[in-house]
C-alpha cells in the first residue's frame, strides 16, 4: 500500500506546483502620492502632467507585479482610495486598509519633488499581518519627465522588488 502512496503523492505535488498559483501573494498597491516641496508647487499649485504621472506609477506597478504571476493584485475600491491619502505619514493606516481588503501585503509609494530637476521616487512594502516593512526602495530622478519617472519605477521593480531577496 505504501508503494502506491509515494507515486500518488509525488504526482499531486507536481500538479499543484505546476499551476503557478501556489506562490501568489495578495497585494494592495495603493495610489502613489506627490509630495511637492518645490517653490514651483507652492507658487503655481498642482500640475496636471505630474498628477497623471503619479496615477501612472500605481497603475504600472500593479500591472508589472500582476504580469509576474507571483502576485494577486487586490483592487482598492474608490471609497478606500478616498480614505487613503498621505499614507507615508499615517502611522500604519495602510496596514489596516490592506487587512480590510484581505491583502497580505500593502504597497505605498510617493514622489518627493524638490524642484523640476530633483525628484525622488519611494516605495514601501509592508506585511499586513505584522505591520513590518518587507521591502523599501528609493531612487533619485533627474528631470521631471515621463521618461525619468518610468526609468525610476523600472529600476525599483527590477532591482529591488522583483530581484532575488525582494518580495
Amino acid at each position: 500500500m505504501s508503494a502506491l502512496i509515494v507515486p500518488v503523492t509525488l504526482i499531486a505535488v507536481l500538479l499543484c506546483g505546476s499551476t503557478g498559483h501556489a506562490a501568489e501573494k495578495s497585494v494592495a498597491v495603493f495610489d502613489f502620492e506627490l509630495v511637492d516641496t518645490s517653490l514651483e508647487g507652492a507658487t503655481n499649485g498642482p500640475r496636471i502632467d505630474e498628477q497623471d504621472r503619479v496615477f501612472w506609477l500605481g497603475e504600472n506597478l500593479r500591472k508589472r507585479l500582476s504580469d509576474t504571476g507571483q502576485f494577486e493584485i487586490i483592487t482598492v475600491p474608490a471609497d478606500v482610495r478616498s480614505r487613503a491619502s498621505k499614507l507615508q505619514n499615517c502611522n500604519g493606516c495602510e496596514i489596516k486598509l490592506a487587512r480590510e481588503l484581505g491583502a497580505k501585503l500593502a504597497i505605498t509609494g510617493w514622489v518627493q519633488k524638490v524642484s523640476n530637476l530633483i525628484l525622488n521616487l519611494n516605495v514601501a512594502v509592508l506585511d499586513a499581518d505584522s505591520g513590518l516593512v518587507v521591502a523599501s526602495a528609493s531612487v533619485d530622478m533627474r528631470g521631471n519627465t515621463q521618461e525619468s519617472w518610468a526609468r525610476a519605477l523600472d529600476y525599483i521593480v527590477r532591482n529591488r522588488l522583483l530581484a532575488p531577496g525582494g518580495l
